[in-house]
């Protein structure tokens, strides 16, 4: 999303020709291939484990350091590995994502007029918005002291960088087109007259 932001802003005159088809197709599969890799490394991780602790987690998911405190076995250099590819991906998107956002800023500014920062604007500080709390929970979730842990605020923090992020997108970049906000303006005009 980011990608489609910097080059509808930064290059609109080239967007038909650089976010093609192929182009499309490419950062798909590296998206999905960069997520099965790093979701065969964590299950192949995670299946050569001896579970002592019984097999019952207090999560409505099975999350990867939930599962390493059922091993019997000493698991801190695993937990050093997952760590460590997870930290790699997260930082290469990060970056990413911070590039792409610096140089739609950058042009942003120098948009001489109110209307045209604002609407270029409107469609970037969505995405943010999401990413941020997607990054944020996820980092606190994962890199929180095992003191203040408890199943309650585990519960919470997963559902908000789980379940939020993909539940809310939708409805952020839908409302930008006007058929859609005109649907729900009658809806909602019809239902309170």
């Amino acid at each position: 999303m980011a990608y489609d932001r910097y080059i509808a802003i930064c290059k609109p005159l080239h967007y038909g020709s650089l976010l093609g088809s192929r182009a499309c197709t490419t950062m798909a599969a590296a998206a999905w291939g960069s997520g099965f890799l790093h979701a065969v490394l964590h299950t192949a991780n995670i299946f050569s484990l001896p579970l002592c602790c019984g097999n019952a987690l207090d999560q409505f998911f099975c999350e990867i350091p939930k599962i390493l405190k059922l091993s019997c076995s000493d698991s801190y250099l695993r937990e050093v590995q997952v760590l460590a590819v997870t930290a790699f991906l997260f930082g290469v998107c990060f970056l990413l994502i911070l590039l792409s956002y610096v140089q739609i800023f950058r042009v942003v500014l120098r948009i001489p007029s109110q209307q045209g920062r604002h609407k270029a604007f409107s469609t970037c500080l969505p995405h943010l918005a999401v990413v941020f709390l997607y990054l944020s929970t996820t980092m606190f979730a994962h890199l929180k002291p095992p003191s203040i842990s408890s199943p309650p605020l585990d519960f919470v923090l997963a559902f908000l960088y789980l379940v939020v992020p993909p539940a809310v997108n939708p409805l952020i970049y839908s409302m930008r087109n006007q058929e859609l906000k005109n649907a729900m303006r009658k809806q909602m005009t019809g239902r309170f007259s």
